[in-house]
């Protein structure tokens, strides 16, 4: 069983997570500048077995596209194009920063570390996968 790849793919940053090979567990893995991803999934899925990618779908509260579903859409299909093996399934993210804001407040982060955009998107991530994996088992 390969492992799940979350995304948060933002206009500068992409947050990402990853599951434990049995599909379980979402841990966050990294936030890399937003033209340097594809490059960091390729080195990724050579070393890893990964058989999934979950992309973040921006949509407001109305569940119409947000003003970053034109870049994700965009990515998607650069990322089909340079790892075809590896199927993509938008999931919605409507709600990740808000939760990843929240869990940083209660697990006591000082303002700073709430602050740091990088650990956000990785956080987000991780909550995007660990709320998808939940969603898979039930």
């Amino acid at each position: 069983m390969g492992r799940i790849l979350a995304i948060d793919y933002g206009k500068k940053r992409t947050g990402l997570a990853v599951s434990d090979p049995l599909q379980m567990i979402a841990g966050g893995l990294a936030t890399v500048e937003s033209r340097e991803t594809i490059d960091y999934l390729r080195n990724y899925t050579a070393r890893e077995e990964v058989e999934l990618f979950i992309l973040g779908e921006p949509r407001r509260m109305n569940y119409e596209p947000s003003e970053n579903m034109l870049r994700v859409v965009q990515f998607q299909q650069q990322l089909h194009q340079a790892i075809p093996s590896i199927p993509i399934q938008l999931v919605d993210e409507r709600f990740t920063s808000v939760l990843a804001h929240r869990a940083m407040l209660e697990g006591g982060l000082k303002k700073s570390q709430r602050q740091d955009k990088t650990r956000v998107d990785k956080l987000s991530a991780t909550i995007l996968l660990q709320t998808y994996l939940e969603t898979i088992r039930k």
